[in-house]
Formats: structure tokens, sequence, C-alpha cells
């Protein structure tokens, strides 16, 4: 097994799912029907830093929300994939369109339909709440709950490897 510092250079892009991961576990049901989600700040700094400094990002979510899409693509992210049953093929779909190889790819899932996904990606991580099934793949879990920070936390963790964490890069 390789060790997790290490395999932060190899990581060339992200791909994140959204319930659970970007928001919280719980979601709030609008009168409407839809879900209202929320979305950490802090979580977004890091995805839009990513994306200025050349790293491709995507979003892959069955959820299928207008306000998930603005959000995403409002912070910059070209590729957000909702309303997504069967995740693998449109992660090798998109890998193949960015020119990325799976073991390039960090993805932070944190239940099942995120497995078929995170059993072939070089760098699995997760949530500190994410379920056990997912845990047991992942060469690094979080401190952080979905929601509160985790994707932060691990794209701050590949962005200082690299050299290019905002107070090293650019300030």
């Amino acid at each position: 097994m390789s060790n997790f510092k290490e395999d932060l250079m190899r990581v060339k892009a992200f791909v994140f799912d959204v319930d659970g991961v970007l928001s919280l576990e719980r979601i709030p049901m609008h009168p409407s029907g839809e879900p209202m989600r929320t979305a950490n700040i802090k979580d977004g700094f890091a995805l839009q830093l990513a994306v200025k400094l050349g790293y491709p990002v995507a979003i892959i979510s069955g959820g299928n929300t207008e306000a998930v899409r603005k959000r995403y693509e409002g912070l910059g992210l070209k590729d957000v994939f909702l309303g997504v049953s069967d995740k693998w093929p449109c992660f090798e779909k998109w890998a193949e369109q960015a020119g990325i190889k799976a073991d390039e790819v960090m993805y932070m899932g944190d239940d099942l339909p995120d497995y078929p996904v995170m059993k072939r990606v070089g760098i699995p991580v997760c949530p500190a709440d994410a379920v056990e099934e997912i845990k047991s793949l992942c060469k690094y879990i979080s401190d952080r709950k979905g929601g509160d920070g985790a994707v932060r936390d691990v794209m701050e963790q590949v962005l200082r490897a690299h050299g290019k964490w905002a107070l090293d890069y650019i300030w």
C-alpha cells in the first residue's frame, strides 16, 4: 500500500459527490419538494482555487437540482454532472475527455453509489461520516464531516503538496 502523502503528488484532478460530501448529510426539504442543500464556503474557496490553477474538477451526483448546478458552475467548474445513477460510465467518459487516468484522480464520496468509482480511482477519500463500505476503500478519511470542510481538507493537502496552496502560491 502506498503512503497517502506520496499519493498527493499523483493527483492531477478532483471529482466530488454532492450530498454528504459537499453538503450536509441531512437535507431540509423545500415546500415544493425540492431538497435544499447547504454549501461550505471554505470548500468553495478550495474548489475555485483548484480550477483557477488548471486542475480538472468535476461533480458527479445522483441529485439533480438547478441550485447545485448554479453553485458549482459559479465557482468555475465546467463539469457538473447531475442526475447520474451509475457514476462509473460518467466518470470514465469525463476522464477520457479530460485526458486523465483514473489513478491520477482524487475522488471523494460518502455512500454506496460512489463505490464503483472509488474502487477504481487512484486516490479514494471520504468524509468522517461516510458509510463503512466507503471508508474501507479509502486511502484517507478526513476528520471533517461532509459539508463541514472535508473537501477543503483534502484539496488543501493536495495543493500544499504541489506547492500551490493560496499562501504558498498566490500571495
